[in-house]
């Protein structure tokens, strides 16, 4: 089953066309880039899969859930991370995350097992009880995804995530993501404009101008396209270098 479904998805802000007919899916379990510059309209499309903005034309399905028809479904299937922080830094970390689970109706209890194991996978519970404004740039990235995590989401988005983080908090939060995937079968759609942040084993969308340019297997648009890298494939779908 497809975890996520996008069909002809269109989006305007008054006369300028932001998004068009874009279409993809993204499988239960895989990783998926969305890869584009910045402008290309990623944003805007996470806004409109998350049910920020309602679209203009096309349908979101989430697990089969509509979520024109059905958000409150869709949305539970989903943990979300987006490009600006959302953390509350007058709460420590846990906290956070508890308050997280009470919007979701989880009990107390399980919503403290749930903190520490969350924040344990990502390699933060040292920090379970430290004020959310003391936390490195990278630290508070993974608190955002623990929080994601709570209610057990099956679809996993992140807007970004590695923005404004150095070389190594970038690949640590890539490993423990895919890990995600791996262990976990969780379903994870991943913006960026960072061509390194593309693994072999990924599937990925190329927006760009508010259109799909190419989706399929990273490690076929190469062959596909008659270059030798992805660097070259996307300059060649984008049209810039």
């Amino acid at each position: 089953m497809n975890a996520l479904s996008v069909e002809e998805l269109g989006h305007s802000f008054g006369n300028r066309r932001v998004l068009q007919g874009v279409s993809f899916v993204v499988a239960e379990g895989r990783m998926c880039i969305l890869l584009g510059r910045n402008g290309a309209g990623k944003t805007t499309l996470f806004s409109l899969i998350t049910g920020l903005y309602h679209a203009r034309a096309g349908s979101v399905h989430v697990f089969g859930q509509a979520m024109e028809a059905n958000p409150s479904a869709a949305l539970a299937q989903m943990g979300i991370v987006f490009q600006l922080p959302t953390l509350d830094l007058d709460l420590t970390a846990g906290e956070n995350l508890r308050y997280h689970a009470a919007l979701h109706g989880i009990p107390a209890d399980l919503s403290k097992q749930r903190s520490r194991e969350e924040l344990s996978r990502l390699g933060v519970l040292d920090r379970i009880d430290h004020p959310t404004r003391a936390l490195s740039g990278g630290q508070r990235r993974r608190v955002e995804i623990a929080r994601a995590l709570m209610h057990g989401p099956r679809l996993l988005l992140l807007d970004e995530p590695t923005a404004g983080l150095d070389v190594p908090g970038r690949r640590a939060l890539e490993r423990h993501v895919r890990e995600l995937c791996r262990e976990r079968g969780i379903a994870v759609l991943w913006a960026t404009h960072f061509l390194e942040e593309v693994g072999a084993d990924d599937d990925i969308v190329v927006l760009d101008q508010g259109r799909v340019r190419w989706a399929g297997r990273a490690d076929r648009i190469s062959t596909e396209l008659g270059v030798e890298s992805i660097a070259e494939a996307f300059a060649s779908l984008t049209g810039s270098p």
